[in-house]
């Protein structure tokens, strides 16, 4: 692949900003390495260490066979390719990061379900749609102990809570068989889910990218480059 064994290549998912996603990659010891919903997910799998899954529209709902709430926005040229990418990601055990949408889209993938619209379906004062700038803190999170997503926030976890950014409108409903829940919003919505016997397969709705200048969950970022590395060392 022309690149050396300690710097994996991470395929990012297409969405309409994605330099946060391959500066946070970057700066983890990766390459990035944009993808196209045209591509073909087995030969992206072939080509890659590891799979960043972006945020961005919805993921349709016939895809987890529910009726489309008046709110939801598909986007259907991006299920079409991240579904099998993500199915085929999980079956070979890439390791896989997913945010905001890309929680969305693992947990479906996986056989998971979506609230489609948090304000209409969740009781909460809470704010989820928070657009002021990228890195705003709404809320905070609680982070479960002993998980992988707590072990690889590191000191960004205090007290078992770490504050977020939040950009969105749906959130992941019933949870996929084989996924256990790793962080909660205090009015209960999912915030992150992992698979625990993957190598790495972990997901969250906030957008931790967004925080290039504070850096306090790069350590979240390296611990997915870490494992990518790890598949790309057991393949050569």
């Amino acid at each position: 692949m022309g690149v050396d064994a300690n710097r994996p290549v991470i395929g990012v998912t297409p969405c309409s900003r994605t330099a946060d996603y391959e500066e946070s990659v970057r700066r983890a010891g990766g390459v990035p390495r944009v993808l196209s919903n045209t591509d073909d997910p087995a030969t992206v799998l072939d080509e890659v260490d590891g799979i960043l899954l972006t945020g961005g529209l919805d993921v349709d709902p016939a895809r987890y066979d529910e009726p489309a709430h008046q709110t939801t926005e598909p986007a259907p040229d991006r299920d079409a390719f991240e579904l099998p990418l993500s199915r085929l990601a999980l079956a070979a055990d890439v390791p896989v990061f997913a945010i905001c949408r890309g929680i969305q889209v693992l947990n479906v993938a996986a056989g998971g379900t979506l609230i489609q619209d948090i304000p209409s379906q969740i009781p909460s004062t809470l704010e989820h749609s928070l657009d002021t700038s990228k890195d705003a803190l709404a809320h905070d999170v609680r982070v479960t102990p002993g998980t992988r997503l707590f072990a690889a926030l590191g000191t960004g976890v205090a007290g078992e809570r770490c504050t977020v950014n939040s950009r969105h409108h749906q959130a992941v409903g019933r949870v996929a068989d084989g996924f256990a829940v790793s962080a909660v919003s205090p009015d209960g919505v999912v915030e992150a889910i992992e698979k625990p016997d993957a190598t790495f397969c972990v997901g969250v709705q906030w957008h931790p990218e967004n925080f290039l200048q504070a850096d306090e969950f790069r350590p979240l970022f390296e611990s997915f480059v870490s494992a990518a590395r790890e598949k790309r060392r057991s393949r050569s």
